[in-house]
């Protein structure tokens, strides 16, 4: 179990954690071990290599750093890393660069593309800004429909083609009652478009539910049989709850696995990924957090195996409802200062929009 920063905080001088952070720092920008000497370098107060391997050595008792095989450096261990991030970590900002490239390449990717081709631009902008993969993870959203319309397949069954206001379709088949006429079929159509067309499915229903009673008589029974029964099965779960997950830079992962022989692991990463196990969690536990979110190593089931560091953040739909998450999976020795930001800046201008596609 991972101890809250305030324990070592307490235990830790001025000197210790400078050292600890010095150590650090210099890690995630290298990637290798950290020797005395080299630290001794490092600081701003003189101090020489036999005293800072003496508070090394107070550092390893605590659990923050070790020495990966038989390296006569030190690294920070995944409660190390957790201890600098929540107690040390300065957090930057992002470079008008960066800003002017997620929002030029967002911006122009959503007003001719579904939501999904931009969470999927989104995702690449974020692997070439990190060197690592970009993730998204998306719920399945209650569509907004700008068109709905019934197609007749046979005597006892129809089509819904369902449009989406962001280009997204949907077909779903439907029972029709015994006798059912092409009129009556055309009909049921046209009355649910009054009420569905503008509106999450979810909406629709709550307003027809609510007028059902008093515009009962403007239908034949046939016809209301098909429009209780389409907007209720239209609503309905269609048993494929599990989220859209988008990953881009694989190779960028793969590539650095390859170099410290976690090959193996980052595969079964991905595989995970895949099968979509355990993002439901991650999702609630992004929505949960509200805001960035670092997950280190062992912290979230779904990268335990692989030993990666993700770094995610919300976004919200037109209502201001946490709809998914985006960010970067990459070792733990990302540069997390940067990357924060750079996730944090994407999710607002996925989020706005979102909002504009639904005005």
């Amino acid at each position: 179990m991972t101890r809250p920063a305030e324990d070592f905080l307490s235990v830790l001088n001025s000197r210790s954690q400078e050292i600890f952070r010095r150590l650090v720092e210099r890690y995630l920008d290298t990637g290798v071990p950290v020797g005395s000497r080299d630290l001794s370098r490092l600081l701003q107060v003189e101090l020489s290599p036999a005293s800072v391997r003496n508070v090394m050595a107070d550092l390893e008792d605590l659990g923050l750093i070790a020495a990966p095989h038989t390296s006569a450096g030190r690294a920070p261990t995944q409660q190390g890393l957790r201890f600098f991030v929540d107690s040390m970590l300065e957090i930057g900002t992002v470079n008008e660069s960066e800003r002017s490239q997620i929002s030029r390449h967002i911006e122009g990717t959503a007003g001719h593309a579904r939501v999904e081709d931009v969470l999927a631009e989104a995702s690449s902008l974020l692997s070439g800004l990190s060197q690592g993969a970009g993730v998204v993870i998306a719920t399945k959203a209650d569509m907004v429909l700008k068109h709905i319309e019934f197609v007749r397949l046979d005597a006892s069954r129809a089509m819904a083609i369902l449009v989406g206001e962001d280009g997204q379709v949907e077909n779903r088949i439907l029972d029709l009652p015994p006798g059912y006429t092409a009129s009556a079929l055309q009909q049921a159509g046209n009355y649910l478009a009054n009420y569905v067309v503008g509106r999450t499915l979810s909406e629709a229903r709550k307003v027809l539910n609510e007028r059902r009673a008093e515009q009962r008589a403007e239908l034949d029974e046939l016809t209301q049989k098909l429009v209780d029964a389409g907007i209720a099965t239209l609503s309905a779960p269609d048993g494929n709850n599990a989220p859209t997950v988008i990953v881009r830079g694989r190779a960028n992962l793969i590539n650095d696995a390859m170099a410290s022989d976690e090959l193996l692991r980052m595969r079964q990463l991905f595989d995970e990924l895949e099968s979509k196990d355990g993002l439901l969690d991650l999702l609630g536990d992004a929505e949960r957090g509200q805001g960035v979110r670092i997950f280190i190593g062992s912290e979230n089931k779904l990268f335990s195996l692989s030993g990666s560091s993700v770094i995610l953040s919300p976004y919200k739909d037109a209502n201001d409802r946490i709809v998914g998450v985006l960010g970067v999976i990459g070792p733990t020795r990302l540069n997390y200062a940067r990357i924060v930001p750079v996730v944090d800046y994407t999710a607002n201008v996925i989020s706005s929009m979102m909002a504009r596609k639904r005005k």
